[in-house]
């Protein structure tokens, strides 16, 4: 807009001040060529060349805001040659004369006379007299004579059209240079607005980074906010803070109470089940199926009340923890060390490759977590003698880290319901044998929440050859 705006006006204003041009020219023109006509019968005399009172003759045309040069050449001079500077109104002393001309000459003016003595030749030129007086060469007219060719130049000053752009290109125009002064303080003030209307908004932005890294916890908005305006936003959101932190204490609270609800009456039925252990007989097939069901299902109970437990308490940290700078590299590292024994003990093949020094913004042990669940997940799906790629690097502001097993697979119907809530595609075991009693379809629905907590973003996809990625993408700590 500060740009097409200005375009726009200074056509229509060039437009409209090209017309005005047009008729002032054409009225000077009129007036000048009425001078001449006047001078003509007193300039072409039978009884010879007037040579008395020439510049008291011009005067009786001179109005105080017309100057005029009468130049002469006689009959029988060659194309092109001198002239002679015969008189002026106002009068020019003879001192001056020499001057004058070398103005004219300056300016082209003298070039021009032979021509206009063969047709009338209009100008709008814009020179400075000698003495400093600026002018405006309106007219050079031809008056013929029995005695050879005379001139008249006349010329109007400046200040007679200082609206009208006669002689010069609009932009120089006093209107158009005040207007252009005022446009661009205007502009000037605009952009000094911006500027500190963003970095207001930059600095508020930037405190509002730290305090959801925790990294600002002593220094509430209100203390730090620079900007007048935003005050009574800064309360509100030290508010809101100091309300998420309390729901985060709450959270963390209310899952420590319920675990211990919980695990004292788990506790009990699993110390009950001695005695009634030892009462049922082994022949008693019946007795120590129920026996096994009942160990299967208090161990389950327990995973689940551990596995709520550090649900809450992940969901707390995430409402309020400090963030730091995590290299994922080194997560990724520890993990697959860590991993190493049971890959080898399932005759699982490991690719890795991971870019170094790929830092991410998160609490301590979000992305642990995260990647852990995806890894138990691909080490449980792939068959002995399969293959496991982990693959981390950065791309565009963005950390990027997949991991490809060889496994099944997940029918395309159920792939975008693997990330939902109590979802599993985890094989049945004999729930007799308690094994797999720990698996909730929590896993992945925790790593998404982790995932998208810091910004980022997981999907799942069916490779060509066979198997599932998981792919996560988590943005570049800047």
């Amino acid at each position: 807009m500060f740009i097409a705006l200005p375009i726009v006006l200074y056509g229509q204003f060039e437009s409209a001040d090209t017309q005005r041009r047009e008729l002032v020219s054409r009225g000077i023109q009129q007036r000048s060529w009425l001078i001449a006509q006047a001078l003509t019968p007193l300039l072409d005399r039978p009884d010879g060349l007037p040579h008395k009172a020439m510049n008291q003759m011009l005067a009786r045309f001179n109005d105080g805001r017309t100057f005029l040069k009468l130049m002469f050449r006689p009959a029988g001079t060659a194309a092109g040659g001198s002239f002679y500077y015969i008189a002026s109104a106002p009068e020019v002393a003879a001192n001056g004369v020499g001057a004058e001309l070398q103005s004219l000459a300056e300016h082209g003016v003298l070039r021009q006379l032979a021509d206009s003595c063969e047709w009338n030749t209009p100008l709008d030129l814009r020179y400075r007299q000698p003495d400093g007086h600026e002018e405006i060469l309106t007219a050079v007219l031809p008056i013929q004579s029995r005695w050879g060719c005379w001139v008249l130049v006349s010329s109007h000053p400046a200040t007679e059209f200082l609206n009208i752009s006669i002689g010069r290109s609009y932009w120089q125009t006093r209107e158009v240079r005040i207007a252009a002064a005022i446009y661009l303080a205007f502009a000037l003030l605009a952009t000094l607005v911006a500027v500190s209307v963003w970095r207001s908004l930059h600095h508020f932005r930037r405190v509002a980074r730290e305090i959801r890294q925790g990294r600002g916890r002593a220094r509430p908005f209100a203390n730090r906010a620079v900007v007048p305006e935003l005050t009574s936003v800064a309360v509100d959101f030290d508010y809101l803070v100091r309300d998420l932190r309390r729901v985060a204490h709450d959270i963390r609270q209310t899952a420590e109470d319920n675990a211990h609800s919980f695990k004292g009456p788990i506790s009990t039925i699993q110390s009950a089940m001695e005695p009634i252990r030892n009462m049922v007989a082994a022949e008693n097939p019946r007795g120590q199926r129920a026996i096994r069901l009942v160990d299967a299902s208090v161990r389950r109970l327990y995973a689940m009340v551990n596995a709520a437990q550090r649900l809450d308490h992940d969901t707390a940290d995430m409402i309020d923890a400090p963030r730091m700078a995590v290299n994922v590299t080194d997560v990724v590292g520890d993990i697959l060390y860590r991993y190493r024994e049971t890959l080898g003990d399932r005759n699982i093949r490991l690719i890795r490759v991971l870019e170094e020094n790929a830092l991410v913004w998160s609490g301590a042990g979000v992305i642990d977590i995260a990647f852990e669940n995806i890894l138990s997940n691909a080490i449980s799906f792939s068959p002995a003698g399969s293959g496991i790629s982990v693959y981390l690097f950065r791309d565009n502001g963005w950390v990027h880290l997949h991991v490809d097993d060889e496994g099944p697979g997940i029918a395309q119907e159920k792939l975008e319901h693997v990330f939902d809530r109590y979802f599993s595609l985890r094989p049945r075991r004999d729930r007799e044998s308690g094994e797999g009693a720990a698996h909730a379809g929590l896993g992945l629905w925790i790593v998404r929440r982790n995932v998208e907590a810091l910004g980022g973003s997981i999907e799942a996809i069916n490779r060509i050859s066979g198997g599932l990625s998981m792919r996560i993408k988590l943005p570049l700590a800047g």
